[in-house]
């Protein structure tokens, strides 16, 4: 059998492998893109939210979560629990409606869709007949009632959705019922909306778009009362004992009716105008709630005057003589009260208003005073403010932790401490093996830390780099504070604010030390702040220092913009992590890379000029080495201009084919026929053709130009204790990769302790290395004797690492876009290479030493690189050997946003950007893996539930543990009757009766 194995293919290592590896999408953290719609079970104490590509995504407590897609990836229009069931309809925007069900299997509940269903008219019939624009099912759980554009009202049964053709409600059905002189057919067109009795399930509410609405009685098949509104319906709301209904209308009103037994036909109570008396924006949806006070809650969307308030996304509570009118940044989609769902209850006592804004989800706690925001556990708005870039930190020591907390807790004050309302469900999972951060950079100088130990992505503190800086906007202005006789009332809620001040405000680039609590954040606008952990708040004063990366080189002029104004004099800081000192690099370029040693207290920054090292103890500039190559203009035009680079790049590429044709015609003497020239570009073509092959297993790699555009910007820098003079000696380093394949290693002498402030950090250059293919250098590791990456800073000694082996020789281990190489050191002579098979064009865009623990046994453990590229692939490359591992598809190639977001963890699991408010999360390992776990078990029914009449029959049916036997019973009865209308059983059964008589 040996000789039919493959060169290179090891059993052993294959089922290692299997042990390792393992790639998983397990969790979508974040706000999901584009709601479309709401929904809620009081009975499963669910959530549910629709998205515009058509995925359906259920929430509970904290880590109850779930996720289906429907196929059509059409946009949810509406979202409607089965009552008292573990099932959901929606309905999408190509008019099909989808049954689903919270199913348990092995042990956890799974979404599923198990039927759907599009509403289908008489042949020839406009598609206005059968588009449905109301839903209500029925709390008998076996129907579900369609109201339609034409004025029809279709009954379906669940789950098969056939349709009950002979229980449909016509508008004719209707009108027969109605005086001739209050309505007309053109009054039961389009059903805006559906509501069942809140004591009778026998009768239903329907509100027609033109203002009549009408009590349907479902036994009898007509309707009982009829109400006229003058204004086009919005939406309807019974009160709790059913004794009346609120409507609410396009002109900004709301009325109330009340429904007698002997009055067919009723006036409104009162109608009201909230915000008039000029004209005012449509009340889409109403609710009114009883309390035990008396007075009730009045919660309501929209109702604005148009005029002046036209523009605002608003909810307005009311009760009694408090109201205010909520105010939201993005357009609100829907919203829902949780109130007691206790069918004996008497009153609803609301508790919380739940709001699906288009960019957020808003809680409001009303049983606080002031009603407050409820701190949400999950669904962040990750992109409140846009994403610029993030950071994941693993295994945070827990004194750090609850530091952090602390000083998240001080700026949550203002927020409400009821807990989560909607807690349906129960999280399995087990808890995290280790607490993990990640950390996220925004676009108006702002950085959030968020718990990504579990499924919930949760917010634990937010840093604000403003104060240091001098901004158009004053960050103790508020633009929504209204003074207490302001009309409308009111309050801007939610954290979603895409609006920056300064866009030289974005965070670029983080760094924290888990070990020593110091933090390093770089800017747009060349800005680099290095910062501690306060638990107190402070004002003192940020020591600033300028780093000059052109060195006063001639002939270079910045075209970008200018460098942000910073703060005289002491300024004011809350708890939390607090700038002490800024670096502000010349020109104010975009840094481009970041690295911090705490231990020995330096921090090194990169933009697309060059690299400096500062000293942040002395706070005093160590050094600065400009990297700009001659022909790097665009390096100085500010923002980053792919297209101008591109559109050289294929300038000179067909100037050096035009170039060359013309030199071959030159040497053939230009006196051939036409014949002779095209064959000779038919050579060349083919020549060229030829030389643009790649082979099948390693891509041929062309040396760049040194003239290229951006040669200059340094990807990387890295901190390294080796030896880079000599074998015997190690001694602290810093190394710089660039766009331009240059590779440059800095010898540095640190002082000891006792003399660190004393004497100055000095620093000298001792190598560099350009490769010889020029592409951009990604990545740079040194491993130690035993081939082991070197541990982080301080790691050692918290003695969470083995110290590194200083004995053995250390290795240098470059990664460019399109090669790894191993280099031995101090020597820096080529060892080992892997160039990356890519006939596609394939460029490595993220690369990290990942450490994977084996699935079967604690006790094996061993670090790789996972390396992300321009396709979207991952591979996982060994180290130090540099042998392809496995290979898995993970990002579409065309997502290069999601690409360029991509963030490794050091046990092999990542997260990227599926659109600007969701992370990806996913595994590579079988160890380490945090996926939902949950369990939905369905609570005991503690209502009857009716079913009306359907012709003469009249069943019930009432849910019970043996349902499933209904059947059984079902062909029971048939047999019986079977056999009863049998003459000859018949006789034989009186035969043996007289004869025992």
């Amino acid at each position: 059998m040996r000789r039919f194995l493959r060169p290179g293919h090891d059993p052993v290592r294959e089922r290692l492998k299997r042990d390792l590896f393992q790639f998983n999408k397990t969790v979508e953290h974040g706000f999901p893109h584009q709601p479309s719609a709401l929904g809620y079970s009081p009975f499963l104490r669910l959530m549910a939210i629709g998205t515009r590509s058509g995925a359906i995504k259920l929430y509970g407590a904290p880590g109850v979560e779930f996720m289906g897609l429907h196929e059509e990836n059409n946009t949810v229009m509406q979202i409607h629990f089965i009552p008292d069931q573990c099932q959901l309809v929606t309905l999408l925007d190509d008019n099909s409606l989808h049954l689903w069900s919270l199913k348990q299997h092995g042990g956890t509940s799974e979404l599923r869709e198990e039927h759907r269903f599009t509403l289908k008219g008489p042949p020839g019939s406009p598609p206005s007949a059968t588009q449905v624009t109301a839903v209500l099912p029925h709390s008998s759980r076996e129907v579900l009632y369609l109201g339609t554009e034409s004025g029809n009202i279709f009954v379906v049964e669940l789950p098969s959705f056939r349709v009950l053709e002979d229980r449909t409600i016509t508008p004719e059905a209707v009108l027969q019922r109605i005086p001739e002189d209050n309505c007309n057919r053109r009054s039961c067109e389009l059903v805006e909306a559906l509501r069942e009795h809140p004591k009778n399930p026998d009768q239903i509410l329907i509100g027609y778009s033109r203002g009549l609405i009408v009590l349907w009685d479902l036994q009898n098949n007509k309707a009982t009362h009829h109400f006229l509104g003058s204004q086009q319906l919005e939406n309807l709301y019974w009160q709790r004992d059913g004794s009346k209904f609120i409507s609410c209308h396009y002109d900004g009103s709301y009325s109330q009716w009340p429904v007698s037994s002997d009055n067919r036909q009723s006036e409104p109570l009162e109608n009201t105008v909230p915000y008039g008396p000029f004209p005012c924006k449509a009340i889409s949806k109403i609710y009114w709630q009883t309390t035990k006070n008396g007075l009730p809650y009045i919660i309501f969307q929209g109702g604005m005057p148009r005029a002046s308030y036209g523009d605002r996304h608003s909810i307005s509570v009311i009760h009694g003589s408090q109201q205010t009118a909520f105010d939201f940044t993005s357009r609100v989609i829907d919203f829902f009260i949780i109130f007691s769902s206790d069918p004996a209850a008497e009153f609803d006592d609301p508790s919380a208003l739940v709001v699906l804004a288009e960019e957020e989800l808003v809680v409001i706690d009303l049983k606080s005073a002031g009603w407050p925001a409820v701190h949400p556990p999950y669904l962040a708005s990750l992109h409140c403010s846009a994403i610029t870039c993030s950071h994941h930190v693993s295994n945070i020591p827990l004194k750090l932790w609850e530091r952090i907390i602390s000083a998240g807790s001080k700026q949550n004050i203002h927020y409400s401490s009821m807990p989560w309302p909607i807690d349906g469900g129960t999280n399995i999972a087990p808890d995290p093996p280790q607490r993990d951060l990640l950390l996220t950079g925004h676009e108006d100088g702002t950085v959030r830390f968020w718990d990504a130990s579990g499924v919930c992505l949760h917010l634990l503190y937010k840093l604000s780099t403003v104060r240091v800086f001098l901004t158009d906007a004053d960050p103790n202005d508020n633009m929504n504070t209204l003074g207490e006789d302001e009309w409308p009332p009111l309050r801007k809620v939610g954290t979603f604010d895409p609006y920056s001040d300064d866009p030289r405000l974005g965070i670029q680039k983080i760094y924290l030390c888990k070990y020593s609590g110091y933090l390093a954040v770089a800017g747009t606008a060349g800005q680099v702040l290095v910062m501690e952990l306060n638990d107190e708040d402070a004002e003192h004063v940020v020591d600033h220092a300028e780093a000059d990366l052109l060195q006063d080189q001639e002939g270079y002029r910045w075209k970008g913009h200018e460098k942000l104004k910073t703060r005289d004099g002491p300024v004011r800081f809350e708890a939390g992590f607090q700038p002490f000192v800024l670096v502000q690099c010349q020109p104010p370029a975009v840094v481009t890379s970041l690295a911090l040693h705490s231990e020995w207290k330096l921090v090194a920054f990169g933009t697309s000029h060059g690299f400096g090292l500062f000293d942040h103890q002395q706070k005093r500039l160590v050094f600065v080495k400009c990297t700009l190559h001659p022909s790097d203009q665009l390096a100085l035009e500010g923002p980053l201009s792919r297209v101008k680079s591109l559109k050289k790049s294929l300038r000179q590429s067909f100037r050096r084919i035009r170039r060359s044709r013309v030199s071959s015609r030159k040497r053939r003497g230009g006196g051939g026929n036409a014949s002779e020239v095209q064959e000779a570009n038919a050579k060349f073509d083919q020549d060229v053709l030829q030389e643009m092959e790649l082979a099948p297993v390693q891509r041929k790699i062309e040396a760049r130009s040194a003239e290229d555009s951006f040669t200059g910007f340094v990807r990387t820098l890295y901190f390294a204790d080796t030896f880079l003079r000599d074998s015997s000696r190690h001694c602290p380093s810093l190394w710089a990769g660039t766009n331009g394949g240059t590779v440059y290693a800095f010898c540095l002498r640190v002082p000891p302790a006792e003399r660190r402030m004393d004497e100055p950090v000095r620093a000298e250059q001792a190598k560099e290395i350009q490769l010889m293919h020029r592409a951009p250098v990604v990545g740079i590791l040194v491993l130690d004797g035993r081939s082991t990456p070197l541990p982080e800073p301080l790691e050692v000694a918290h003695d969470l690492s083995k110290s590194p082996d200083m004995q053995g020789s250390h290795q240098l281990l470059v990664v460019s876009e399109e090669q790894f190489k191993v280099f031995t050191l101090p020597k820096v002579s080529s060892k080992l290479k892997l160039k990356l098979t890519a006939l596609e064009g394939c460029r490595v865009r993220k690369v990290t030493v990942a450490n994977f623990g084996s699935c079967k046994t604690d006790d094996y453990s061993e670090n790789d690189l996972a390396v992300l590229t321009n396709l979207g692939d991952i591979q996982i490359i060994s180290l130090p050997f540099l042998k392809l591992q496995i290979r898995y598809p993970c990002i579409r190639k065309e997502d290069v946003s999601g690409i360029a977001s991509c963030v490794f963890t050091k046990y092999g699991q990542g997260f990227y950007l599926i659109s600007p408010s969701e992370f990806e999360r996913f595994s590579l390992s079988t160890k380490w893996l945090v996926e939902p776990r949950c369990i939905v078990d369905v609570p005991e029914v503690t209502s009857n539930n009716h079913v009306h009449k359907s012709g003469t029959e009249n069943a019930a049916r009432k849910s019970s543990p043996d349902d499933c036997g209904e059947d059984e019973r079902k062909s029971g009865r048939l047999m019986e009757h079977a056999l009863l209308n049998d003459e000859k059983v018949l006789k034989e059964i009186q035969s043996t009766l007289e004869g025992g008589r």
